[in-house]
């Protein structure tokens, strides 16, 4: 993988993707920049949660000049929850450059978008629907469009998004950049490609198979300022010979190696910014066991080969489960076994379950460890370390000293003492750390119009008739995936009164004929057993 400064880009757009803490691309990343940057369009294909939005962001970005005032690029998603989520990326990728974009989506108010329309942004990120509602109304233009994203292209089609899609695209320009981002590439997506792209390179990832069976893998469910304590009492409890602690950023490595280092324990950080000397001195106590914990960044890590690392940790969620694959490959080495911890705070549950799915590896969920633990897990290897040395017999010129202790004290007393003394006592320092953003899978909505109905395509789309139907009543399923119950919910128009449903964290969601679409008229969906969000 290529760090970032490697990619040619403007000084102000690295600015701010080095501020973001970001050190290396993503496998997509790595693939989809440089095809991106030089205006050829693209094809790629990736899962969620593998960096697409800066796959596509940072190219766009790079190359709108900041005295444009037109409305130069457009990015369609599915859902609202995308486009707010798309445009505060793009947002913080511009923060230096000082381009702007918007958010087109239905459920808020058009007349607020049209007043935010007036400031001119350059990059519109929209759902097709309310895209449409200003196309229509005359608030939005495309004919000075040069760039076009269509992102998780496989879903708004899936969505029934496909004639508003290509309505749109004839609206822009025919000189421009296309780039289509897909989870998978069924029929309609290559049937879409072959309309509207021209000669477009296709980049894949996909994720291989992955994890050692000799890696025991677990995780903690842990809020995000608990972490440190969490991982205190981890590394007592488990009181690893080798561990490397993983952190998402530059900042939080330099924070939790000095905040380990308060505590007691034999730390030291590695990331991008350190010189090659500094990076060569912190290997080299590791290796020779000065220090016994080593926490980094994945760029640090990449390529890192040291025998005998017992423990991975994952302070913080990696971004793609190919980095946490090669996270936890550090452990496990030679045939020995290995183990990886991972702190999962609860907002980024569906985030762990996501990288279960496509490493096809199941986490298994352990407590907080308590004090009482963490104590033992001390006392334990303390013990081990002196039944070693009586073993090896190891103590002949200690033998007088002891005597003679033994005559004045009780022998329990002195051991325990001994072991008091060896175990040490971590120092009570408070630790408080810069909190990270958690990594959250996004839901699924209906696009909204403007009059705040939903988007409909025909009487079997989401669900039918908005009164229609008898039976059981379905309600609408929201964001808290809780059903609003009988009438008021969008029915359907069969006995069964199917309901829409809302796309959580699991991806696309089975539903039998009888659930809001009919058999006949239900739309073909790219692939049922595939769980990507």
């Amino acid at each position: 993988m290529k760090t970032f400064a490697e990619f040619g880009l403007e000084p102000k757009v690295l600015q701010a993707i080095t501020e973001l803490g970001f050190e290396e691309s993503t496998p997509i990343q790595d693939k989809s920049i440089p095809v991106a940057m030089t205006g050829r369009d693209l094809i790629g294909q990736a899962q969620t949660g593998t960096g697409k939005t800066a796959a596509f962001g940072i190219p766009l970005i790079n190359k709108i000049p900041t005295s444009e005032d037109r409305i130069v690029a457009l990015i369609m998603t599915p859902t609202r929850e995308l486009a707010i989520q798309v445009a505060d990326e793009i947002g913080k990728l511009t923060r230096y450059k000082g381009l702007r974009s918007l958010p087109i989506y239905g459920g808020q108010e058009i007349g607020r978008q049209i007043r935010a329309l007036k400031k001119r942004p350059q990059i519109i990120i929209g759902t097709p629907g309310r895209l449409l509602d200003h196309i229509n109304r005359k608030t939005i233009r495309l004919d000075d469009v040069q760039t076009v994203v269509l992102d998780e292209a496989d879903e708004m089609l899936d969505m029934g998004f496909m004639e508003d899609i290509q309505s749109i695209l004839k609206l822009v320009p025919e000189e421009r950049q296309t780039m289509l981002f897909s989870a998978t590439m069924p029929l309609n997506i290559q049937k879409l490609a072959q309309q509207f792209l021209k000669d477009p390179e296709h980049v894949s990832v996909i994720p291989k198979q992955v994890t050692a069976p000799s890696i025991e893998q677990a995780y903690i469910e842990v809020h995000e300022r608990q972490k440190f304590e969490a991982l205190s009492r981890l590394l007592d409890m488990e009181s690893p010979e080798l561990a490397i602690i993983f952190g998402r950023t530059k900042r939080r490595v330099d924070e939790l190696s000095e905040a380990l280092q308060k505590r007691g324990y034999s730390a030291d950080g590695l990331h991008g910014d350190l010189s090659q000397n500094q990076r060569d001195n912190v290997m080299r106590k590791f290796r020779d066991g000065s220090i016994d914990v080593l926490v980094a960044t994945d760029v640090a890590a990449r390529g890192l080969d040291v025998s005998g690392v017992t423990h991975v940790i994952n302070f913080d969620l990696p971004q793609d489960p190919e980095s946490y694959v090669h996270r936890i490959g550090r452990t496990g080495r030679a045939g020995k076994e290995g183990t990886a911890w991972s702190f999962v705070t609860p907002r980024e549950i569906d985030h762990l379950h996501f990288i279960e799915r496509i490493t096809r590896q199941r986490m298994n969920r352990k407590p907080l460890p308590s004090l009482a633990e963490a104590i033992e897990g001390k006392q334990r290897v303390t013990a081990e370390r002196v039944l070693e040395v009586v073993q090896n017999e190891e103590f002949s010129e200690y033998k007088a000293i002891a005597i003679q202790l033994l005559e004045q004290y009780d022998s329990v007393h002195l051991l325990a003492a001994t072991i008091k003394l060896l175990t040490g006592e971590k120092k009570d320092v408070d630790i408080e750390l810069t909190p990270e953003e958690p990594l959250r899978a996004k839901k699924r909505r209906p696009d909204i119009r403007s009059n705040g109905r939903p988007f409909n395509r025909s009487s079997s789309s989401y669900g039918g008739n908005r009164s229609g139907g008898s039976g059981g009543g379905g309600g609408y399923r929201g964001r808290d995936d809780r059903r609003s119950s009988g009438g008021g919910g969008y029915r359907g128009n069969n006995s069964s009164g199917g309901s829409y449903e809302n796309r959580g964290s699991g991806g696309y969601s089975k539903r039998s004929s009888s659930e809001g679409r009919s058999s006949e008229n239900r739309r073909p969906r790219p692939s049922d057993d595939f769980t990507n969000s």
